[in-house]
Order: C-alpha cells, then sequence, then structure tokens
C-alpha cells in the first residue's frame, strides 16, 4: 500500500520527523522501516536543494518509506517545486481557513482540478513518464492541512470538508502559544482545542496527525485519538541520547569517587 492510500483507508502510520541536513539521518530513518519522513522546509535553514537530497535519500533506502515535505508556507510556487521532487505529499503550516485550505489542494493538483504547472522533473522521471505521471499525480499527491492558530481553530470544520484535503496536522507548539497557553498539554483550552480538530476531522472520516516527542506522548496522543503521528525528532533523538550518555558517565565517575 502507498502512504496515500494507508491514510485515506484511516489506517495507522509512524513517521519521523527531519530537521537535520545529513542524508544520512533521512536514509536511516527509512532503512528502521517508519512509513513515511517529514522533511521540514519551515523551520530549518533547508534550501530546496537540500531537501531534494533528503527525499532522494529516504528512496535509496531498501525499505517502503516516503517522503512528505513541510513548505515553508502555503506557496503554490514552492509547492510544485517540491511535488517535482517525486514525494508522497506536502503538508503547508498555518491554514487559517477553507479557502487557504482549497488553495493548497489546488496547488497540488493539474489542471483542469487545479493550478500545478506540468514539467518533466524528477516525478516524471525527467520526462519519460510525463504522461503516466500527470495522469496519476492528482489522485496520488497527499495534501495535509496543519492547524496550529486560533484563526485555524475557528475554522476547522470547513478547513476539514475541503474537497481534496486527504488529512489535518495538529502543531501542538504553535497552536498552544496561539491559544496563550504555550505548552500547557493538559489545560482544559489545550485539550479542547486537540478535540475540536479530532472531531472536525473525523466528522468527515479525514485522518489526523500530530508530532509525539517520547514514548509517553505517543501513547498519549495515540489515546486521543490521533491516527497517525510523527513519532519524534530527529534533532531531538540527538539530544536525548547525548544527555543520557552524558548524565550515565558522570553517574558513573561519581560512583567511582564516592
Amino acid at each position: 500500500m502507498t502512504l496515500a492510500s494507508t491514510l485515506r483507508a484511516r489506517d495507522p502510520a509512524v513517521g519521523n520527523w527531519l530537521t537535520l541536513a545529513d542524508p544520512a539521518v533521512a536514509e536511516i530513518s527509512a532503512e528502521l522501516g517508519f512509513d513515511f519522513v517529514v522533511v521540514d522546509v519551515e523551520h530549518t535553514p533547508h534550501s530546496l536543494e537540500t531537501a531534494l537530497e533528503l527525499v532522494r535519500a529516504v528512496d535509496a533506502a531498501d525499505a517502503d518509506a516516503e517522503a512528505l515535505v513541510r513548505l515553508p508556507w502555503n506557496d503554490p510556487v514552492v509547492a510544485k517545486r517540491v511535488l517535482d521532487f517525486d514525494v508522497a505529499g506536502v503538508l503547508a503550516p498555518m491554514i487559517g481557513s477553507a479557502d487557504e485550505a482549497a488553495s493548497l489542494v489546488e496547488a497540488t493538483r493539474y489542471p483542469p482540478e487545479g493550478v500545478r504547472g506540468v514539467a518533466g522533473g524528477r516525478a516524471a522521471r525527467y520526462g519519460i513518464d510525463l504522461e503516466g505521471y500527470v495522469e496519476r499525480a492528482n489522485d496520488e499527491i497527499l495534501t495535509v492541512a496543519q492547524i496550529e492558530t486560533v484563526e485555524g481553530l475557528e475554522n476547522v470544520e470547513e478547513i476539514a470538508a475541503v474537497d481534496g484535503l486527504d488529512a489535518l496536522f495538529l502543531g501542538p507548539a504553535d497552536l498552544s502559544a496561539s491559544l496563550g497557553r504555550f505548552g500547557e498539554w493538559d489545560s482544559d483550552a489545550f485539550l479542547d482545542a486537540v478535540d475540536r480538530v479530532l472531531d472536525a476531522a473525523h466528522a468527515v472520516d479525514k485522518p489526523v496527525s500530530t508530532l509525539a516527542l517520547g514514548d509517553e506522548e505517543i501513547e498519549r496522543w495515540l489515546d486521543r485519538g490521533f491516527d497517525f503521528v510523527m513519532a519524534g525528532l530527529d534533532a531531538s533523538y540527538v539530544v536525548e541520547g547525548s544527555r543520557r550518555a552524558k548524565s550515565t558517565f558522570e553517574a558513573a565517575v561519581e560512583e567511582r569517587e564516592g
């Protein structure tokens, strides 16, 4: 099954979130058996060339992982360039209205359903499979709208109902900040917002994802009703592994000196 068919069937999927520029990190994530990886171009210094190399690394792995790219903004010009990489789909940040979500969908679809420009890029095997790719791409590309502002929350029912939008992603950090409850994951305001996003998407049979940092958060968000998760962040793995190694060393030294 492709990632698109998995998510549209509301089957569970697990991804890894990539912020580091080394293609080896992307390749390792794919080799570990993640269903997908998200290449973040919003909150990283990645150029589009860097993002392409990470996508290539995912595809090079001996595994079935697929690449999604988080766009720097809901910009059709950037979207069409990223889609020509041959990615499974895109996430667009800060979607605040149904019109913005519809614009995202249009940017990922070839005419007459959308406004995506036709080109013989990597997705079409550099023109070798241009006709076949154009014929199937509209059905295969995933479009995911990020709900992470009060405006997006207030319009989430209309956003979720946009035809062609495949899924919602709840951005916990930005949404909690927008609510004036940054990092207060147990506050009524934040949890009510989470439930509203889940209810809006599930009412139209669309899945919802979020970023889960750590084992407890994975369990927490799955229990809450999220359908698929980005189960961690590459930089966080480095931080936590390094912190643990340093603490283990310091404890061992202290024990010997004591």
